[in-house]
């Protein structure tokens, strides 16, 4: 998730610039992935710090952000490769490139201020649009107006919960099912509509709008964000070379918890229970912690960028 509300100034300004550069340490002649290249704000940077012959593999499942990325990034063109696909495929996306490994991965993960801002896509509650949500449209697959109008009211409810963390989940699962019968939800100021009259208090002004989490839910699910999160963290570990650092940018609470949790568990050695004598299980830690806490975005950032405001970076350095 990167920029600002401006179209233009979301493919310049990419969050927190400065965090991301110091972790990464670009340097001359190394290689490096940009998993969810966005409009190639924080790969410009990189590219200029590991000038003049750094390698950048830029990656992203949107074909419109990987066009416009490749215009943006076109003087560096020598020294880039562009990859349709998820950051999960980083490997294949290394293979093509001509690489084994990189000396620096960004995983910067979520929805774009470019997607958010388009109004066709359907990430926002704040304009009428088709209920898409879909970051890949070339490769089909079900889109949100799918979800909510074939899926089961128990299923609906487990999305909501679980993905949203939404206390209403089985109120509003239950009324979407009760509107369709009628009519199907097409919209997404049609679904916003519904969840706020269905909340207690949905239409008392509050910091959040009541459908936040019901669209942040839809969006995991259709783009199955967790589950690539889940396996883009285990091959960048993988495919970091010794000494490589990997830099990951977050939102929301769910796919924090998920970086907190691998990044310990990776940088942790012998798991043996503290009765045995010496250890058994032969467990090496294959990474050193660079943030023992999430680093968020300071004041001034926020203040000129609101979409900052959630951001936490956590930072791997690869043994």
């Amino acid at each position: 998730m990167s920029g600002s509300d401006s179209e233009n100034s979301f493919f310049h300004r990419p969050i927190m610039p400065e965090e991301v550069i110091h972790f990464l340490n670009p340097l001359p002649g190394q290689v490096f992935i940009d998993g969810t290249l966005g409009g190639g704000g924080h790969a410009r940077l990189i590219l200029e710090k590991s000038s003049p012959n750094g390698f950048l593999v830029g990656i992203d499942r949107d074909p419109e952000a990987l066009n416009r990325a490749s215009g943006e990034l076109s003087s560096f063109k020598s020294r880039t490769f562009f990859f349709h696909g998820n950051f999960s495929q980083m490997d294949q996306a290394l293979a093509a490139a001509g690489f084994e490994g990189a000396d620096g991965i960004l995983l910067d993960v979520g929805v774009s201020s470019h997607q958010l801002n388009t109004e066709e896509r359907g990430f926002s509650f704040s304009r009428e649009a088709p209920l898409d949500m879909r970051m890949d449209r070339a490769s089909g697959g079900m889109t949100a107006a799918d979800a909510v109008n074939r899926l089961e009211q128990e299923e609906l409810e487990k999305i909501f919960r679980e993905y949203g963390e939404e206390r209403w989940a089985r109120r509003i699962s239950r009324r979407i099912v009760r509107q369709r019968q009628e009519a199907p939800l097409s919209t997404t100021l049609e679904l916003a509509d519904l969840v706020r009259n269905v909340i207690p208090g949905g239409h008392k002004p509050s910091r959040i709008h009541p459908a936040t989490r019901v669209f942040q839910a839809l969006r995991i699910f259709v783009n199955d964000e967790l589950e690539h999160l889940r396996k883009g963290l285990e091959k960048a570990i993988d495919f970091l070379k010794p000494d490589g650092r990997l830099v990951v940018l977050t939102f929301h609470s769910l796919e924090a918890r998920i970086v907190k949790s691998v990044f310990q568990a990776e940088a942790t050695g012998c798991i043996c229970p503290p009765r045995l004598p010496v250890c058994v299980c032969g467990r090496q830690p294959r990474v050193k912690l660079l943030t023992r806490k999430g680093v968020k975005p300071g004041p001034e950032e926020i203040d000129q960028n609101p979409r900052a405001r959630s951001a936490v970076l956590r930072a791997v350095r690869r043994l």
